[in-house]
């Protein structure tokens, strides 16, 4: 896709972004596909449905990502810089403490706010105010997560963790993906390629061995979609061109050699990181967006995580009006407000701290079979099944269950401590 001139190239970068995010965002709404209601539905009543149609967008990011690099149309890999993905997901630097804490923390707060960023955004087209808060909240910290306070050049993440934690980060030699990993840095692209058709098909073997999975419907509809979306902007921001004098140039590429190619008239983009090759994640953009509003809709800060934003609760939106389901939602107590305080910081907190959230990491970092990413996505998982385990614990049980009893015993349930441990009756 290569166009005349940059100002046609970022419309196309950003109009593509929001026409798969509203698809997307209308079939969510449409299935009820939930990554927190997925771990809900498995923990709670031993439902694997929406489970599998989580694990099903999984499988297709990956062998379709397989593809994809195989056939030549994209390259997720971070050598040479020109070719890094926003964010870097394949990166030498495995940052692996921050994806399981990151992760964790996600976890956690996704099941306190009931809902994942992807969920947020999809419960605010449907009429949820709750949500609102909830955006604002995460988005906040996201931004001070990266962006420097007010005349300081101190970050939430300088402030909290930087010291300690980035120094735990291991090197490694090669990029992060398993194909790098396991076959060496010559042998990569073949090694992505084994592992991503090996990985792809077990997991696409478990998805389908299910009578319950091959009989619904939205649950099929809703992993596929998503899969395709996330290979969809894949493509699409992998592949956008300017014509430049004699030869064509990436659009990240154009935007780092502005003085060189830009014309007058052209407004150039506040950073050049946010048009390299990249797909869906929540959390960040959530900053993206509030740092675009709060600086008057300065068009050098419209991004790809800008335009999903808007198309996802636009795309669910209007699913809500077409079913007639559109309905305003409130705190139901005090008690839910807290719950959704809380839940927002952490998922802003943890989802900046592990590069991605449910979708950004689960599925989008996954493709790339990123062990950062993989890291992640079982974090979240946990967290959120530890939280719901103990909030059952702590329902049925009232006052005999402490917290720590009940994080015991929900840790025997999940198979993580003997036995003998157990502290409360299962029910």
């Amino acid at each position: 896709m290569v166009f005349e001139n940059f100002a046609s190239a970022q419309s196309f970068f950003l109009w593509s972004t929001f026409v798969i995010a509203l698809i997307m965002g209308a079939v969510v709404n449409k299935t009820g596909f939930c990554t927190m209601g997925a771990v809900s539905d498995w923990v709670n009543i031993g439902d694997t449905g929406r489970m599998r149609a989580w694990v099903f967008a999984i499988a297709i990011g990956i062998l379709g990502v397989m593809a994809l690099e195989a056939a030549g149309f994209i390259n997720l890999s971070v050598n040479p810089p020109s070719q890094t993905t926003f964010p870097p997901y394949r990166q030498n630097q495995l940052v692996w403490v921050e994806n399981l804490l990151g992760g964790l923390l996600f976890g956690v707060g996704m099941t306190l706010a009931s809902g994942c960023g992807n969920k947020t955004l999809i419960r605010i087209g449907g009429g949820n105010i709750k949500s609102i808060m909830v955006l604002l909240i995460i988005a906040a910290i996201a931004y001070f997560m990266i962006n420097p306070f007010p005349g300081s050049d101190k970050t939430l993440f300088s402030l909290f963790f930087y010291d300690w934690i980035r120094p735990l980060s291991t090197s490694l030699t090669t990029n992060q993906d398993l194909g790098a990993m396991l076959f060496g840095a010559d042998k990569a692209a073949t090694g992505r390629a084994v592992m991503g058709g090996i990985i792809g098909a077990l997991l696409l073997v478990y998805v389908f061995k299910s009578n319950d999975f091959r009989g619904s419907f939205d649950n099929i509809l809703g992993g596929l979609i998503v899969g395709l979306a996330i290979l969809g902007a894949w493509y699409v921001t992998s592949n956008i061109q300017v014509q430049a004098e004699t030869e064509t140039v990436k659009i990240q590429k154009f935007v780092e050699d502005w003085d060189l190619l830009a014309q007058p008239t052209d407004v150039k983009p506040a950073q050049a990181g946010p048009l390299a090759p990249q797909s869906f994640t929540f959390i960040n953009p959530m900053g993206q967006t509030l740092g675009y509003v709060a600086k008057g809709f300065d068009k050098s800060l419209l991004t790809f995580g800008v335009m999903a934003l808007a198309g996802v609760i636009f795309g669910s939106f209007l699913w809500s009006l077409i079913t007639r389901s559109f309905k305003i939602e409130w705190f139901a107590s005090f008690k839910d407000f807290v719950s959704h305080f809380i839940g927002a910081i952490l998922m802003g907190f943890g989802g900046v701290l592990s590069m991605g959230c449910t979708i950004g990491q689960a599925v989008t970092g996954v493709s790339t079979l990123a062990v950062g990413s993989i890291v992640t996505f079982v974090a979240i998982v946990l967290g959120s099944a530890i939280t719901m385990k103990i909030q059952y614990y702590k329902m049925v049980y009232e006052s005999d269950a402490s917290f720590l009893k009940a994080l015991i015993t929900a840790l025997v349930d999940l198979k993580l401590l003997p036995a003998g441990l157990r502290q409360l009756e299962a029910v």
